[in-house]
């Protein structure tokens, strides 16, 4: 098995909700609520849910662009949850995001040479000459070509500005790159392109990847494994063949059951969870899925389930399984 390069424990973040002029703390959002989990040297960690169910400040915590409220993030054998500013600082040069808005995080007032270069500057490294030669070669290997340099993110398609956000954050040589739905904001026909792109990289230079999306046809095709989030809480986890062939968590049921085929004679059975998502600020008791979840039984409005692993590699977060786990034992 391959070695852990980023192991995630008991990971939150609540966010404080003030009111009245005092600005008086009255509640919190739990945006991510005690997530953890493991990522392996060289495999693509797909991590997928409904939007606002957390997927993305998870990403940001990694990062350390947002502070955690508990937990603990452990990269390459060091605690980085534990790390300083400046030490965070030097350690993104291994921890690399790719943002889901490829407009909005380029610097509209900087040439395309200009933003390619700055990470290298941040980190002090190489000359002039040498930083000037390592945007050219990143150019190349993500499909742009020599006399881009002197444009600026405005002239360019969206699918050629999130090539050049790939490009930024090969910069410094990364172990472990956080790709943030860098595909949801491009066409269909120029995603396949990206995601070729991706790929290609991880083989070429041993990238390690969390793919962050809401888009479950896209993460099969690129995840080795896959983690579902429902409320800020990670509910299945498991190989990427194992999810989609056989999903436990009613959750991940209904999420796939969902998924259109583009075939008018395929027939299956749908399963449909009804309401709406409950808010983050005052998620419900036990089971945060209970309210929606047609399986549910007495103890899951009061107990909350515990990541347990019910086949070998297939972890799941429900009641239904605890007899099963139990008679593993």
């Amino acid at each position: 098995m391959s070695k852990v390069l980023l192991k995630v424990d008991g990971l939150k973040k609540y966010f404080p909700i003030r009111k009245g002029a005092l600005n008086t703390q009255v509640g919190d959002v739990k945006a991510v609520d005690d997530v953890s989990f493991e990522v392996f040297e060289g495999e693509t960690l797909g991590i997928v849910g409904e939007s606002g169910c957390g997927k993305s400040t998870t990403g940001r915590l990694l990062m350390r662009l947002l502070e955690p409220t508990e937990g603990e993030i452990e990269f390459a054998g060091k605690m980085i949850s534990d790390f300083s500013n400046n030490e965070m600082r030097k350690a993104r040069r291994d921890i690399q995001m790719i943002f889901q808005d490829p407009y909005a995080s380029l610097n509209p007032r900087h040439n395309i040479g200009k933003i390619l270069e700055e990470p290298l500057i941040v980190h002090g490294m190489g000359n002039a000459k040498e930083r000037k030669q390592k945007v050219l070669e990143l150019l190349e290997i993500v499909g742009l070509n020599e006399y881009h340099v002197k444009r600026y993110p405005h002239q360019f398609s969206g699918g050629q500005r999130q090539r050049i956000g790939i490009a930024r954050a090969l910069m410094t040589n990364p172990r472990l790159i956080i790709a943030d739905e860098p595909v949801s904001a491009l066409d269909v026909s120029i995603q396949a392109q990206v995601l070729n792109l991706l790929q290609n990289l991880q083989k070429d230079l041993k990238l390690t990847y969390i793919f962050i999306s809401h888009d479950l046809g896209v993460v099969r095709h690129i995840s080795n494994r896959v983690g579902v989030m429902y409320l800020g809480k990670l509910v299945e986890l498991t190989a990427s063949e194992d999810l989609y062939a056989e999903p436990l968590h009613p959750y991940t049921q209904a999420l796939l059951s969902s998924v259109p085929v583009p075939d008018p004679t395929f027939e299956r059975e749908q399963l449909i969870i009804s309401g709406d998502i409950p808010s983050a600020s005052n998620p419900p008791s036990g089971c945060t899925f209970h309210t929606r979840c047609p399986f549910k039984k007495e103890e899951c409005s009061q107990v909350v389930p515990k990541m347990q692993e019910v086949k070998p590699g297939h972890y799941v977060a429900c009641h239904l399984y605890d007899a099963l786990q139990h008679s593993m034992i």
